[in-house]
């Protein structure tokens, strides 16, 4: 929650799309002494509100804009899209650089990509980050796509990663758990020193223990060969 928050003058907030981002988004603002309303379902006119927060599906932003009576600005939370979606509307976008689970988000701290059809919109999605305790900046049109694939490789494919890693673990008897320390140190090492942070047999050349580790996943996980010989390749690069 954004410490010790004063009111904003953004005015209302309807937040459409009653899932884990608009429900946490829902909570925050009210934290952070928003005027919010919702988070409500898909289809909802939101007559009277100042901005309204489209915290739906990708594929379901065009038909949920065309839902909403003229008046407010209209804004997405989706990485990828472009402003075009939310046509005929005074559209601006925000995108939490953030995970939300079942549990919730904290905002607060994280950053926030924005941009805006006109100034006015833009200045609204500034404001609501300014309110969640989040830093903003903006992305290109034309940036959206790569900004977008940056974000799933940190977040989607650490995950696959680390599952990979637990998976294979288990085959000698590691619970999940005993790697947690591990994952966590090494992810703020990389946040400390980039890929200074790099350790193991491949920073250190030693091809003989990558040679046995790639026999053992051969050996009990054929199928994810393929994706450790792919990451070894990359790590190899990266260590150069």
């Amino acid at each position: 929650m954004n410490p010790d928050p004063q009111p904003t003058t953004i005015g209302e907030i309807v937040v459409v799309g009653d899932g884990r981002m608009g429900r946490a988004l829902v909570t925050a603002l009210t934290d952070a002494r928003v005027e919010v309303r919702g988070p409500a379902r898909r289809g909802e006119h939101a007559r009277g509100a100042s901005v309204v927060l489209l915290a739906v599906p990708d594929a379901a932003i065009p038909a949920a804009a065309r839902a909403i009576a003229p008046g407010p600005l209209v804004g997405h939370l989706s990485g990828a899209e472009g402003l075009a979606v939310l046509a005929p509307h005074e559209a601006f976008s925000l995108h939490p650089l953030m995970t939300v689970t079942a549990q919730g988000a904290d905002f607060a701290g994280a950053a926030a990509a924005v941009d805006g059809a006109t100034d006015r919109a833009r200045s609204a999605a500034e404001a609501i980050v300014d309110a969640l305790g989040m830093t903003s900046f903006r992305i290109a049109p034309e940036d959206r796509a790569a900004y977008h694939a940056a974000a799933s490789i940190a977040s989607n494919f650490a995950v696959t990663l680390e599952s990979f890693a637990a998976d294979l673990a288990a085959t000698a008897g590691v619970p999940r758990e005993a790697l947690v320390p591990l994952v966590r140190a090494s992810i703020e090492n990389w946040a400390a020193m980039g890929p200074g942070a790099l350790t193991g047999p491949v920073a250190r050349k030693d091809e003989a223990t990558v040679a046995r580790q790639r026999a053992a996943v051969g050996e009990r996980m054929p199928d994810r060969l393929d994706l450790f010989d792919a990451l070894i390749a990359a790590t190899r690069e990266l260590a150069t």
